[in-house]
């Protein structure tokens, strides 16, 4: 099954820009599809939803579009998700 990752972020958010490197590294190394979603951007262009959801706890990471963890990238248990 291939695993999907998805990082929320915003524009501006220096801890954001931080996981999105990590979680890229991580994709080369491990396989997974990264996708990168700016919910500010999303909310501009009709998807209001993730910005009401996660907005004030970004960065935010999905697997396989589930909550996996918030402010920063839980590298081991991430690793160990996506062993199973």
């Amino acid at each position: 099954m291939d695993r999907r990752v998805e990082l929320l972020t915003r524009d501006g958010c220096a801890i954001c820009a931080d996981a999105a490197t990590q979680l890229r590294r991580l994709a080369d190394e491990l396989g997974f599809a990264l996708t990168i979603t700016d919910v500010d951007a999303a909310a501009a262009a009709g998807n209001a939803a993730l910005r009401a959801e996660f907005g004030d706890r970004l960065p935010v990471v999905l697997l396989d579009g589930s909550e996996h963890s918030y402010w920063e990238v839980d590298e081991p248990r991430l690793r160990a998700d996506l062993a199973t």
